[in-house]
């Protein structure tokens, strides 16, 4: 560390309360994403929250459910906005504490440098370096936007955080920094172990045909993803390329047993690229300073253009519902918003543009509900209210545990059979009865 980024270090390093003394009435303050939660900083702003009015709240999937937040139930302070719902949000959604901001992944920086106003930017990242950056760790994605719409910005520095190389955007020099707090030092987040079931399983048997040597993989996230990552790390296929949103532990175990080299990519050649990861200590540790990673911010990762690049993409993605138009609903249950669009527009669009590329939408054909009864996820219309995610325009592939439904190209009718053919069995004569009433359904053509 030279003796001028010393110096500033110091100069600029403040206990977590005199921080955020900076925060006044009418300011729109940003969280950092994912797992960097900044919690000093939080439960510092927590401590004044009755002084203040009219604050604004955005980060992207919060993991922590904010002080700030907690402190003002009745919202008379502040009010919390997500661009990606993960469970927490979700809850406090219910609660009515907190709102969705509609997103297609890929826009997420222009969005933001056109459209949103960012007063204070309170980010966890990784101590300073000896050439004075301080690195955005875990999570690119529009970290790099925000902070350029940011008036003030304050990093809590974190030595859990891993050291994330690029990519680019990646790092916050210090002279661009207004203010240090130095943190608690919290862990980064531990995504609980999904455990794989048969249905999940059966699923992944299928995919596994479609993906040969030299694909290149974007997984989301969910039982399914995790179930075909561990499948490919136990398989013969070689030199893998990696071009995702989010960077999970499968990742590392495809790349310890040699499956993943990128040799084959033709953008980025022997990178795992990514623009946010979340797991376990695991991946944390794979992640740090590994120049196999490359961190991104979501424009480059998620843009349909740059995935197309890559030959052979197979994307995985989950879903809630699919009906038989083959619309494809994988934010919300009805009216209920449940995580949000993520990078499953972007990346199935990118697939489709991939010279022999594959965007392929998974889910369990039924589910027992509230009510103890089984209830069939594809349906003749979605339930009312259900946001359409991926629109039947776009979508390709449909993976359920009896097979996949290849839709692109086809006409309705052809589409409601390849779907009734991959239902549940105990609800396909009554899809089909609901197909011919909804004037989709040619009688000669019926499974029988």
């Amino acid at each position: 560390m030279t003796n001028a980024n010393k110096r500033l270090y110091e100069e600029k390093l403040l206990s977590a309360d005199k921080a955020a003394e900076v925060v006044k009435s009418g300011d729109k303050i940003f969280y950092s994403e994912f797992a960097m939660f900044p919690h000093a900083l939080d439960e510092a702003l927590a401590k004044r929250i009755d002084q203040l009015y009219d604050l604004e709240l955005y980060s992207v999937s919060f993991t922590n459910v904010p002080k700030v937040v907690e402190a003002d139930p009745k919202q008379e302070h502040i009010i919390m906005h997500d661009w990606h719902f993960g469970g927490l949000s979700r809850k406090l959604s219910d609660q009515g504490l907190c709102y969705y901001v509609p997103l297609c992944y890929s826009h997420g920086s222009r969005s933001v440098h056109k459209y949103v106003e960012n007063d204070v930017a309170m980010i966890c990242v990784a101590p300073m370096d000896n050439k004075g950056f301080f690195n955005l760790g875990t999570s690119n994605s529009f970290t790099a936007a925000n902070l350029h719409k940011a008036s003030t910005i304050i990093v809590e520095v974190n030595s859990s955080v891993p050291q994330c190389l690029g990519g680019n955007s990646e790092n916050i020099h210090i002279s661009n920094v207004d203010y240090i707090v130095e943190g608690n030092n919290n862990p980064l987040i531990q995504l609980p172990i999904i455990e794989s079931d048969p249905v999940n399983c059966k699923i992944a048997e299928h995919i596994m045909p479609e993906i040969e040597d030299g694909c290149c993989l974007q997984l989301g996230i969910g039982g399914i993803p995790n179930v075909v990552g561990t499948k490919i790390a136990e398989s013969d296929l070689k030199d893998l390329g990696i071009h995702t949103e989010m960077l999970v532990d499968s990742f590392v175990d495809m790349y310890e047993t040699g499956r993943i080299t990128g040799a084959r990519k033709n953008i980025d050649r022997y990178k795992m690229v990514y623009t946010f990861a979340m797991g376990t200590d695991k991946l944390y540790n794979f992640l740090d300073n590994n120049p196999v990673c490359a961190s991104y911010p979501c424009h480059y990762t998620n843009d349909p253009k740059m995935i197309a690049l890559n030959d052979k993409v197979i994307s995985i993605n989950g879903a809630v519902e699919v009906d038989l138009f083959s619309q494809v609903s994988s934010e919300s249950s009805g009216i209920r918003q449940i995580s949000g669009t993520g990078g499953q527009l972007d990346f199935t669009m990118g697939a489709f543009g991939s010279h022999g590329g594959k965007g392929m939408i998974c889910l369990p054909s039924a589910y027992i509900g509230k009510d103890g009864k089984l209830h069939s996820r594809i349906v003749p219309a979605l339930s009312r209210g259900s946001i359409v995610t991926t629109p039947r325009s776009v979508v390709q592939y449909i993976v359920t545990e009896n097979g996949i439904a290849l839709l692109k190209g086809k006409s309705t009718w052809k589409r409601a059979e390849a779907l009734i053919e991959i239902a549940h069995p105990q609800f396909q004569d009554e899809l089909i009865k609901e197909a011919q009433e909804m004037r989709i359904w040619v009688r000669s053509n019926r499974i029988e």
